[in-house]
């Protein structure tokens, strides 16, 4: 598709087809429409569409030159040329969550060292997908945190601000174990383990199958969570899935791509 002023003014053709038999209301939508087609515009563009609307066939004057500039004004920096798009966050672990002994690399995807960290989105979508693929086996856990969980405790799951899964395949919150991975299905090195979360109950994949062990107990927002210790060095995969997401399931938004 052309860019710049060639391209609005190949939209304008399209505003101007109809301006002589739209009402204002009809009209400013097409405006809005080609607004959403970019968030940049051309000082040429605008000028181009502005004068548009002093020979369009229903409405003449300033007053019509000001609303299309207006309207053009939010795709826009006021007319002094290009601003980009804005770039959306990436889902990743939090350097700003994260135990004093924690050491995370691979942009925010892999944990080692000693300690647990966050993720830096919220799970606030009604059904949250993620993995985490073991690349050295030791001490390590993975589920869902409330940011008022202790970072530096391994294992975690001792109180009411953490649900994970931990290595020997117990399933612990608030110092409970809820459930349990049967003893021929415990995670080894190169495993992929697949998180459900659909703020009622936490449910667990292994390289993609279902393991039928559901968890549930813990309030408030959550967020991803994984620790280590031992040696123990894990992967995250909050998009790019190894495994299909289940049905139903999707990776996690953030709160401003979900509205």
């Amino acid at each position: 598709m052309p860019s710049g002023a060639t391209a609005y003014l190949s939209c304008c053709d399209w505003i101007q087809l109809g301006s002589g038999g739209l009402c204002g209301a009809h009209l400013c939508r097409r405006v809005s429409l080609l607004c959403s087609w970019s968030r940049t515009v051309s000082e040429a563009a605008r000028r181009a569409l502005v004068g548009l609307t002093f020979d369009s066939g229903c409405y003449r004057g300033a007053r019509m030159a000001a609303m299309f500039t207006c309207c053009l004004g939010c795709c826009g920096d006021g007319g002094s040329g290009h601003i980009p798009l804005k770039e959306m966050p990436i889902v990743q672990l939090d350097t700003h969550h994260m135990g004093t002994d924690v050491v995370i690399v691979k942009s925010g995807r892999r944990i080692c060292g000693t300690g647990g960290c966050l993720a830096n989105a919220p799970l606030h979508q009604n059904k949250s997908y993620f993995e985490f693929k073991i690349q050295s086996t030791g001490v390590w856990g993975l589920g869902v945190a409330t940011q008022k969980v202790n970072l530096n405790q391994v294992p975690m799951g001792r109180d009411t601000n953490s649900l994970v899964l931990r290595h020997d395949g117990s399933v612990y919150h608030n110092n409970e174990e809820k459930n349990r991975l049967p003893a021929n299905s415990l995670p080894q090195e190169g495993d992929i383990v697949g998180i459900t979360y659909d703020h009622v109950e936490l449910n667990l994949y292994l390289n993609g199958k279902n393991m039928h062990c559901p968890a549930s107990g813990i309030r408030g927002t959550v967020y991803p969570v994984v620790y280590v210790d031992d040696s123990a060095i894990l992967d995250c995969q909050f998009s790019d899935f190894y495994h299909t997401a289940p049905q139903g399931f999707e990776k996690i938004l953030f709160e401003q791509q979900i509205f």
